[in-house]
């Protein structure tokens, strides 16, 4: 068990996702409804990358009015159409899949070289309508928010960079490959975290081209340590532990499959690689007896975390949504997919239609009323185990294998 002086700063990470960041809104919707009616946000430090910016954002925003915040992000995600995200007409689609064709024939001349696969701009026309950037810093300077942080990749240094709004006392960070840099965050910064490689263009911001924050970030966890947090909550937006092997050799995966498999490896693989580093140096500490940690142990802190994500296979769930997709787009997935239907795990992050985002909240809500108990005590401060996750997880995780 765990007891850190108060007050402890409570961080909140959340992953890309696509579509799939729905189900972070059911999680939230839950603990708002548990949380005191007007509470400022539980969260002192909020980080995203891809979708999960555009979350984090709105939050840190609202950060006065915690069930206002997620009162907002629940209409937009709840109405959500998938042509308030790309370009889905017959028109856009064809002069799209011709203007690949050509490129690839000729070699870029005439026509030039493709920015992306699909054209993002409604979704910045929808996020410049709902998102209120000033209200980040009202927040910071009310004590409502500590820092907010959202992640891209740049293209050019081949660095993560999270670039982040807080506090004047805290400070940039650089790593091998990984960065943080102050800055007062705006549109063009959630749209180079949710700029997908080839799905949609890169953004740039000063004198580089970013894409979505999720490649190179091997540390998710590592923006809100830096910025302050001693405990995090986390929502992620796989409940895969791994299908089973296959008996007999299938047929050649198609390049939807393959596209499917990249994002999910993107999104969500680097999560559990930290998870795992900070559950051992957690092991490490707390075998160490305070007095006995000199050097650069003394400047290390346990870290508690909280893991939360979906009880159900996402990918089931948007198989069922499949015929809401405008049709250019299931031309498309069918295009890349063949003659086998092997689309589910892509599927589930382009998804971007109401029916499959409000089941997504409403299974997020259910997960998150399902543990609320734990829930309300890891934000509010209360003792807690080092590790609260889905048994599977701390299995995976746990080098000792057990957790109080």
């Amino acid at each position: 068990m765990s007891k850190s002086p108060d007050p402890i700063k409570t961080g909140l990470v959340l992953p890309g996702g696509g579509a799939r960041g729905a189900f972070q809104v059911g999680v939230l919707k839950a603990l708002a409804e548990v949380m005191p009616k007007t509470c400022a946000s539980p969260f002192a430090v909020i980080s995203g990358t891809s979708a999960g910016a555009v979350n984090s954002v709105v939050l840190a925003s609202r950060a006065r009015h915690f069930r206002s915040a997620i009162v907002e992000l629940e209409h937009v995600w709840a109405h959500f159409r998938s042509h308030q995200v790309y370009k889905t007409d017959n028109l856009t689609m064809l002069k799209s899949s011709l203007h690949w064709l050509s490129s690839i024939v000729l070699g870029g001349w005439l026509v030039g070289t493709p920015k992306s696969l699909l054209d993002n701009a409604p979704l910045r026309d929808l996020l410049r309508r709902n998102v209120h950037f000033p209200r980040i810093q009202s927040a910071i300077d009310t004590g409502a928010l500590s820092a907010v942080a959202v992640t891209a990749a740049g293209y050019d240094s081949a660095r993560s960079t999270s670039f982040y709004e807080g506090e004047k006392s805290l400070q940039n960070w650089d790593r091998t490959r990984r960065l943080g840099k102050s800055a007062h965050l705006s549109l063009d910064h959630l749209m180079a975290s949710i700029a997908v490689p080839l799905l949609f263009p890169p953004q740039q911001i000063g004198n580089e081209y970013f894409g979505d924050g999720a490649m190179r970030q091997a540390t998710p966890l590592s923006p809100a340590v830096h910025l302050g947090a001693d405990r995090i909550l986390v929502i992620g937006i796989r409940d895969e532990t791994g299908d089973a092997a296959p008996t007999e050799l299938g047929p050649m995966p198609s390049f939807a499959q393959i596209a499917g498999y990249m994002l999910d490896t993107l999104f969500m693989d680097g999560l559990y690689s930290d998870l795992e580093r900070i559950t051992r140096i957690n092991d490490l500490l707390d075998a160490i007896p305070d007095e006995n940690r000199t050097g650069a142990l003394a400047a290390v802190r346990p870290i508690d975390t909280m893991l939360v994500v979906p009880s159900e296979d996402l990918r089931a769930i948007a198989t069922r949504h499949r015929q809401e997709l405008p049709f250019a787009i299931r031309a498309l997935l069918q295009g890349i997919s063949g003659k086998q239907r092997s689309e589910s795990r892509l599927l589930s992050f382009l998804l971007f239609e109401r029916a499959y985002t409000r089941e997504l909240i409403a299974l997020g809500y259910r997960d998150a009323m399902n543990v609320k108990e734990q829930l309300v005590e890891f934000v509010t401060g209360k003792e807690v185990p080092r590790l609260f996750a889905p048994e599977w997880i701390k299995r995976d995780l746990s080098r000792i294998g057990k957790y109080d």
